[in-house]
């Protein structure tokens, strides 16, 4: 409880930040005078600052602990907060993004470390899920409350809330964080940066996962967090509230989905069958997206909602990987495959930011545009979990 209590707040606006910038698309793309590609940049700065990150995270929950960690990383986020609340240009912005980015990086993994270190491995996933679940209570506040607020008082000062309750959140996690005991290898040492990066790049089963690591969790995020509210105005014509409730209508099915995985992957011990047939379902939806989304408002928005319940495969994908490291290498295993996720989804936002303005260029409607990047999503999460069906489902003995 002391970990939930902790971080559960600093992990909510983690997700927040992650995913509000769709509903906010059009006043921010009119203030800071940018298109569909600057936007999709706009976006892709969180992700890549936060992917770059895993990396000196996973070192330093492994040798300083997540107290230190957290409490550093977070105040940077603060400042990037406060920074893009105040941005005049896009450029700031993309900074503040950016810093924002670093602040988040360390939260879920610490979170997962302490899980991974404290408690027995059948229980991984399931507190991991249930954490996903409630720190997902950030995408229902990007969504029409954000929207809400944002007509009602201008979306800077909405961000400059959002910045004060980070630099809370940060404080808080500095005074309840509490490292465990440091854990060394088998001849009693730790190993250093780029020694556990190389041990870990040495295991097999990760390159199996690496695919749909990269693309399952990118893609949702890239879905709900940039292209949502665009594609429900453009194709539909909704205003920004009524855009809001559709993405809002995605988020509480994320959030249920965390719930249902977790619940499904305690009852039958498993990880694989879970995360092949929801990313597969996922894949699936986006090809109805495409092929229907713009005969219908309602029918999107309920396609939108059933690929955030199959798609958000996070904590199971996540509690796969972790059977794969030994207890020394936990925060620099894990931080690793959750850069493979936050890269991912850093190439998918600023690459579908590209292609949209490419579709649009090229003088296709907005209907076309996106039925054509909703068919590049559905064919990368199928392809993905081809591959990932050779993934073993337990280290091997």
């Amino acid at each position: 409880m002391t970990i939930f209590f902790a971080l559960l707040p600093a992990y909510i606006l983690s997700i927040f930040y992650r995913s509000f910038l769709s509903v906010i698309a059009g006043p921010v793309m009119t203030d800071l005078q940018i298109g569909p590609a600057e936007f999709g940049t706009l976006g892709a700065a969180w992700f890549i600052t936060f992917a770059a990150a895993q990396f000196p995270v996973g070192w330093a929950l492994d040798r300083l602990g997540p107290r230190r960690t957290v409490a550093c990383a977070m105040a940077v986020g603060a400042a990037g907060a406060f920074l893009f609340a105040t941005a005049q240009s896009a450029w700031v912005a993309v900074l503040a993004m950016g810093l924002v980015g670093i602040g988040c990086s360390p939260i879920f993994m610490s979170a997962l470390y302490l899980f991974a270190r404290t408690q027995a491995p059948m229980r991984f996933g399931v507190l991991s899920s249930v954490f996903i679940g409630l720190g997902s209570l950030g995408n229902l506040a990007g969504a029409a409350p954000l929207a809400l607020a944002a007509q009602s008082y201008g979306w800077r000062p909405t961000m400059l809330g959002f910045a004060a309750m980070f630099l809370l959140a940060t404080v808080l996690a500095a005074l309840l964080v509490r490292d465990p005991p440091v854990a060394t290898d088998a001849s009693g040492k730790q190993e250093g940066l780029l020694q556990g990066l190389k041990s870990i790049v040495t295991i097999g089963p990760l390159w199996l996962l690496a695919p749909i690591t990269l693309s399952a969790y990118a893609i949702l995020a890239t879905g709900r967090g940039l292209w949502i509210a665009p594609f429900m105005s453009q194709v539909h014509g909704l205003d920004a509230v009524a855009a809001g409730h559709a993405a809002l209508a995605m988020a509480v099915t994320m959030t249920a989905g965390a719930f249902i995985y977790g619940a499904l992957q305690k009852r039958t011990g498993r990880n694989k069958p879970l995360v092949a047939w929801g990313t597969a379902a996922t894949g699936v939806g986006f090809g109805l997206l495409a092929l229907l989304g713009d005969r219908s408002m309602l029918g999107s928005v309920a396609l939108f909602a059933i690929v955030g319940a199959t798609g958000f495969t996070y904590a199971i994908l996540m509690a796969h990987a972790r059977v794969f490291f030994p207890d020394h290498l936990v925060g620099r295993g894990m931080t690793f495959v959750n850069f493979l996720f936050i890269a991912g989804a850093a190439m998918v936002q600023f690459g579908s930011g590209w292609f949209i303005a490419v579709q649009r260029g090229a003088g296709r409607d907005a209907a076309m545009s996106f039925a054509n990047l909703h068919w590049v999503f559905a064919a990368l999460l199928l392809a993905s979990t081809a591959i990932y069906l050779l993934t073993p489902e337990r280290k091997a003995r």
